[in-house]
């Protein structure tokens, strides 16, 4: 699996097209409150998709040296992602985990980056759930691995059937806890 480079972002285009939706909804895009909106929205959009540039091939080095082969579980990581569907927030926390088979282990701030990775992209949560599992799998080769994102989603909270706040569960487990997951991957 290779991580798909960054989307080119056209700086210029996204501040006219931000011009022209305020303008759609019968707004003045040169009024003083609403003349650097075109600016901020698309610095927004930059940090809110910066996932695209996160290359987990060079993020996920295994670290030197012989280390014992316990499991490795960070619960609760925060994140912020963007439903593809509604450009709306859905955000979370991520339990991701793994237990180091033939490709070593890497530093815990590493497991938080391949979280931001695919947090800050265009997404779906289910997906969201496999390409972080994919990404452990595939740089990794752990002997197990685990996923689990719990989210609230502001498309379903905000529109359509208006129920805000039901948190959304995806898990996935692989390896020697496919059958036997450990305690922070049970319901």
């Amino acid at each position: 699996m290779s991580d798909p480079m960054p989307p080119s972002f056209d700086r210029a285009a996204a501040e006219a097209a931000v011009r022209a939706l305020l303008r759609s909804f019968g707004q003045d895009s040169d009024a003083p409150e609403l003349k650097d909106t075109p600016a901020r929205v698309a610095e927004f959009w930059t940090e809110r998709l910066a996932g695209y540039g996160i290359n987990l091939a060079t993020e996920l080095k295994p670290l030197p040296g012989d280390l014992s082969p316990v499991p490795v579980i960070l619960e609760r990581v925060p994140f912020v992602s963007t439903c593809e569907h509604h450009l709306a927030p859905f955000e979370g926390h991520a339990t991701i985990g793994y237990l180091p088979g033939e490709g070593g282990t890497v530093g815990l701030s590493k497991l938080v980056r391949v979280v931001q990775a695919y947090a800050w992209r265009l997404q779906v949560q289910e997906r969201m759930a496999q390409q972080i599992a994919d990404a452990l799998r595939t740089h990794l080769r752990p002997a197990a691995w685990g996923v689990q994102l719990v989210a609230v989603h502001t498309c379903m909270g905000h529109r359509g059937v208006k129920t805000p706040g039901v948190p959304v569960r995806t898990t996935l487990m692989g390896g020697a806890w496919e059958q036997q997951p450990p305690v922070p991957f049970r319901l």
